[in-house]
């Protein structure tokens, strides 16, 4: 691994010197592939844990057991490949939450980061000696004081980290539909807001609790400015898709370099949250008014009511990871049309570093102007 240009990223004990968490991608779009490239360029990779059990030839007979397995063997597949950092995604919305955080600390994965729903009791998973940081996603300052309280009075535990998830991240938001347009929300106002919550606990805490920012960053660039904005890193997943690393199959990737920025669209999902999407012919068939047919396996989403939903969620996303879009879309952050072809996790990480620099370069450049009488 070749020196960075970027500070590095540090969390509690642990040190990525590329500030970057690779976003958890489901259904299966970030696994073991992805998430060891990431880690050994030196950021953090991460697995998504949310339908990993669509791997298992037995997740219809049993839900709960074939996540777990699965999840547990791509942990491990990770680190066969890498002794970099490796973190697993677990949406709080999950009706098997708890059975995906156990088999995260059992494999001792570096980080768990949990969104989806505020992660309230999240440390109660949590034995003494673990090393694993558990880190949740927020979306406001309001949102971080409240959890932070809550685990340090009910756990006297802080969250080792806090993702804050702006308004033009991929797949479900923590958004209202009005919020997501609104420049109040936008990423470069949440920030230094949360940034100020976290400082505020962290005397009480008796550690650092750095802020992460996340959705909508595609370039060195943005990595850059939302430093100066007091981010410690950086969360990037769609620039990670079109990578041939990625475990998406090679139409998913395909869907998102043939993306026109018109495509990309706010849709209404099934476990009634908004959610960001390539829009396609199944998406319209849908809002139209269609229903896709399908027999609920097993509850998954807590918030989903499949009783009445025009489509599974899990189902469609499963389709589109393997290429079928007539039954199924893919999600994908605001810059998703910026993908231009099918590169290698090391040449993105090269591209990004070429456009901090140049970045820096700018602002070095435009102080010196300022300066010039």
């Amino acid at each position: 691994m070749t020196p960075r240009v970027f500070q590095p990223l540090t969390i509690g004990d642990l040190t990525a010197p590329l500030p970057i968490i690779q976003g958890g991608m489901g259904v299966a779009i970030s696994l073991s592939g992805l998430s060891s490239a990431v880690a050994e360029e030196g950021g953090i990779g991460t697995i998504a844990s949310v339908g990993i059990g669509q791997l298992e030839p037995d997740v219809y007979a049993n839900f709960v057991e074939a996540n777990a397995r699965a999840l547990r063997k791509e942990i491990r597949k990770a680190r066969q490949l890498t002794r970099g950092l490796l973190a697993v995604n677990i949406m709080v919305a999950m009706t098997n939450y708890a059975e995906m955080v156990k088999v995260s600390l059992e494999e001792e994965v570096d980080l768990i980061i949990s969104g989806a729903g505020l992660p309230l009791d999240m440390p109660r998973h949590r034995r003494q000696e673990t090393r694993t940081k558990l880190v949740p996603i927020v979306s406001s300052a309001r949102a971080a004081g409240i959890l932070c309280k809550r685990w340090l009075d009910k756990f006297q535990y802080a969250p080792d980290a806090l993702v804050v998830e702006g308004p033009l991240a991929g797949g479900h938001l923590g958004f209202r539909r009005e919020e997501i347009d609104d420049p109040a929300f936008a990423l470069e106002r949440l920030i230094p807001q949360v940034v100020a919550e976290a400082r505020r606990w962290e005397e009480r805490a008796e550690k650092a609790i750095p802020v992460i920012a996340a959705g909508g960053i595609w370039s060195g660039a943005d990595i850059l400015r939302f430093q100066k904005l007091g981010a410690a890193g950086v969360q990037m997943a769609t620039r990670f898709v079109t990578t041939e690393e990625c475990d998406a199959s090679e139409a998913f990737k395909q869907t998102y370099i043939a993306a026109a920025e018109k495509d990309i669209a706010i849709i209404k999902s099934p476990v009634g949250l908004p959610g960001r999407a390539i829009r396609n012919a199944f998406v319209d068939a849908m809002e139209a008014g269609e229903k896709e047919p399908f027999k609920c396996p097993y509850h998954c989403i807590a918030t989903c009511d499949y009783t009445t939903a025009p489509y599974c969620i899990a189902l469609a996303l499963v389709n589109a990871q393997r290429g079928r879009f007539t039954h199924g879309f893919a999600f994908a952050g605001a810059n998703a049309h910026r993908a231009e072809r099918i590169s290698t996790v090391h040449e993105t990480v090269e591209a990004l570093e070429a456009e901090y620099s140049e970045a820096l370069e700018a602002e070095a450049a435009s102080r010196r102007a300022a300066a010039v009488p």
